[in-house]
């Protein structure tokens, strides 16, 4: 943009140079297009263009004397191409007929109309002007003594000539087209209606300046010179407007702008019929292109950005900054910025940006005060599913940041979301596909930014799943509920991070001093480590998540010790705990899937667990084996029981095959009863079905004395239900199973009564005969 500022001035230099030529001789000879040849030696001398005047000069005397000329054409001296570098229609130049009777020449117009400009830079990065502003370069000297205003004096060299007044009362460039062909990046670029405006124009005092036009960009084999109606839709097209009151510093190279205001209305392809709108002012511009310092003082950046996305109505942004910039050091400083909006926003800081051209760093402060994120995270429809309403409804944030072009780090972070507070450090990928953090929180309540749980209808819904053909239908119902991870993002992820937490809620439990670590990449991320303390007791774990599959695969080997059962189990199950006690638990686990019921389903693995100094609640075994011990004595019992049945130990393992868990080893020690048994957990109907059987044995702590003979009788139990139901409903003495042991027993004594009486009754009547003859048989 600066080349083709600099580009436009030249040109209209040219111009200005051209037309002060020719006034000057038309006030010498009679016809101006004798002026012809010189004009075209004089283009050739400052610019090296080689100029063609296919028009006619022509000069008036009043009301002003001026000169015009058509249908010029200029083109550089290796051109190729059959397109000029740059033409016009027609251009016009009139003098203030007053100075020149005091010998100053003062220029009351300039007018151009219809220029065209066509510029190109090839695949090495070469643009075709770079010659004709080095030779204007070379000829600066020879063109600031021309253009030097008649207050400063008479220019001794000149012997008595008549000196120039660099005055223009106006300047007004109309219907300019310009073209820019950008083979380095495959880009092209069509301006067309050129419009420039300006009055007073001299180099010594400010004067306004303003311009219109209209920008569309071509990219790839899109090229803005074909037909316009068969023409290629430019990916981008913008109309601009300019004002602004210009200082021009032609001597040193320093140009300042006052008051400065830029506007676009700019609409991209992609977005069909909406238009985005910028608005950009600054109290004051200075450009010092002999340094390369630019500085801006009181900006503002107005924006109303359109999506179809975000609904009907633009979103309204403002910027306000200082900035300043060295493009010799190749360093920016925007100092004091500030970006607001609706919805709260409030983000502002300063930064230093180095190593503009190679490797661009940037470091500074940021802040953003505190705002509800739903919204904005709702306009982008990336708002995830919350339990909580009121989740990501007041976040704050304040660090020193440093990054480049790639990744952006918050060194030093301070971030307040809802009722947590985290510190540390948070480097992120500007692509989204880097997240490494060091962070220190109080407390996190994770439940709050999960998927709600599907209450309604819950129940009944896993009470038919059972029914053939129910389950087919609600698998195919829930592939609409909520996706628990976001994994198409997470698979390119690169993800290494540290959390630590004073209290961590998650799936209704309560940890704490939580500490949690995670690592991955290309689509496989691993938990590392998940230490915590739970109800008294420990957790750990590793576990691992390969996204490189659909569905998802997940891994997780959980340990738990001395772990209070009770309020355990009534976080996860949300009801009342049919035990107490500590757990020991350590299991391997797999299964796949993106949402609780998938992951259910597809769970398998094996655990192991025992509890110690544990209690069945609200339902006593040994109570009601002692008083069927009793009934079958034809007595009943009388001593007082409690409400719940202790033991010491009670142990079992686990194979869990498609989200079942099957178990066969059951062992329970109440104190004089062993308890034994097997059955399984379906985990995605929360049903189970058990079969449990308990003997009375002879102990010091026996729950009650009994026949030595229902010593060998099991106890048959039976449990079924539902996890969350009634717990004193779940198991039953099963008089069935009870029944068929005892006559089982009672068949094995008739074979052993009549077993002995044969044994008895040989002995009595010559059993050694029939033992000898039994013994020959078996020679």
């Amino acid at each position: 943009m600066r080349a083709l500022l600099r580009t436009l001035l030249a040109v209209i230099g040219v111009l200005g140079l051209v037309m002060l030529g020719a006034v000057v001789y038309v006030t010498t000879f009679f016809d101006p297009n004798d002026l012809k040849p010189r004009l075209v030696e004089v283009v050739r001398e400052h610019s090296g263009l080689e100029l063609t005047l296919d028009g006619p000069l022509s000069w008036s005397f009043y009301p002003r004397l001026g000169v015009s000329v058509q249908e010029a054409k200029a083109r550089l001296p290796d051109q190729d191409t059959e397109q000029a570098f740059m033409a016009f229609s027609q251009a016009e130049v009139s003098l203030a007929f007053a100075p020149l009777l005091s010998g100053e020449i003062a220029i009351d117009g300039l007018t151009v109309d219809g220029m065209r400009l066509n510029l190109s830079r090839n695949e090495e990065g070469e643009g075709n002007w770079e010659a004709f502003l080095e030779r204007l370069g070379e000829r600066s000297e020879e063109a600031e003594a021309a253009l030097a205003p008649a207050s400063s004096g008479p220019n001794p060299d000149d012997h008595g000539g008549m000196a120039v007044a660099l005055d223009i009362a106006s300047v007004k460039l109309r219907d300019g087209d310009i073209r820019f062909s950008d083979e380095l990046y495959d880009r092209h670029w069509h301006i067309t209606g050129v419009n420039v405006g300006g009055s007073n124009v001299n180099p010594t005092s400010a004067f306004p300046l303003n311009t219109t036009f209209r920008v569309d960009a071509y990219s790839g084999a899109k090229r803005p010179d074909e037909a316009e109606e068969d023409g290629p839709t430019p990916y981008l097209s913008s109309e601009v407007s300019f004002d602004s009151r210009v200082k021009l510093g032609l001597a040193d190279d320093r140009y300042e702008f006052n008051e400065l205001s830029l506007k676009t209305d700019t609409a991209f392809e992609a977005l069909e019929d909406r238009r985005q709108q910028l608005t950009l002012t600054l109290d004051e511009l200075m450009a010092d292109l002999a340094t390369q310092r630019y500085e801006a003082e009181g900006g503002q950046l107005k924006g109303g950005l359109d999506h179809p996305a975000w609904g009907d109505d633009a979103m309204p942004l403002t910027l306000d900054f200082d900035a300043e910039t060295d493009l010799s050091e190749q360093n920016a400083r925007i100092n004091q910025w500030r970006l607001t909006g609706e919805d709260g926003l409030d983000l502002g800081g300063h930064l230093l940006i180095s190593d503009l051209f190679e490797g661009m760093q940037y470091s500074g402060q940021v802040s953003m005060a505190p705002m509800s994120l739903r919204p904005w995270l709702e306009r982008f429809n990336v708002l995830p599913n919350t339990a909580s309403d009121d989740a990501l409804s007041d976040v704050t944030l304040t660090s020193p940041l440093q990054g480049n072009a790639e990744e952006v780090m918050l060194s030093n972070l301070t971030l307040v979301m809802d009722d947590s507070t985290f510190t540390g450090y948070l480097n992120a990928g500007l692509d989204g596909e880097l997240l490494d953090f060091e962070l220190d929180g109080d407390a996190l309540d994770l439940d709050a930014y999960l998927p709600p749980p599907d209450e309604e209808g819950a129940q009944e819904e896993s009470a038919m799943l059972g029914i053939p053909g129910v389950s087919e239908a609600y698998a195919q119902e829930e592939e609409s509920q909520a996706e628990l991870l976001p994994t198409a993002w997470l698979a390119a992820l690169t993800l290494n991070g540290e959390l630590r937490l004073g209290r961590l809620d998650i799936l209704g439990m309560v940890l704490e001093n939580a500490e949690l670590v995670l690592q991955g990449q290309n689509g496989n991320h691993r938990l590392e480590r998940l230490d915590a303390d739970l109800y008294e007791g420990s957790l750990s774990a590793t576990g691992s998540l390969d996204l490189q599959d659909t569905p998802p695969h997940w891994q997780l080997e959980p340990r738990l010790e001395q772990v209070q059962i009770a309020p355990l189990y009534q976080a996860l199950a949300d009801t009342e705990s049919p035990l107490r006690g500590r757990l020991f638990l350590s299991g391997e686990l797999s299964t796949q899937g993106n949402t609780i019921s998938h992951l259910r389903r597809n769970l398998d693995g094996t655990v192991e667990t025992r509890i110690d100094d544990g209690a069945m609640l609200a339902t006593n075994v040994s109570r009601e084996l002692c008083s069927v011990a009793a009934n079958l004595e034809g007595e009943e019992t009388t001593r007082e029981w409690s409400e719940d049945t202790r033991f010491d130990r009670a142990q079992a393992s686990f194979e869990i095959r498609d989200g079942v868990a099957h178990n066969d080893d059951l062992d329970v020690a109440i104190p004089g009863i062993d308890l034994g048994g097997e059955g399984q957990l379906n985990f995605e109907t929360q049903r189970f079905d058990y079969r449990a059987s308990a003997r009375f044995v002879d102990t010091a702590d026996a729950a009650c004395d009994v026949n030595p003979r229902l010593e060998r009788i099991p106890m048959p139990v039976r449990c079924e239900g539902e996890l969350g139901g009634e717990t004193g409903e779940w198991c039953r003495f099963d008089r069935d199973a009870f029944v068929e042991s005892i006559g089982d027993l009672a068949r094995d004594e008739a074979i052993d009564r009549a077993s002995e009486e044969i044994r008895e009754r040989l002995e009595e009547e010559g059993g050694k005969e029939l033992e000898d003859a039994l013994r020959g048989l078996l020679q």
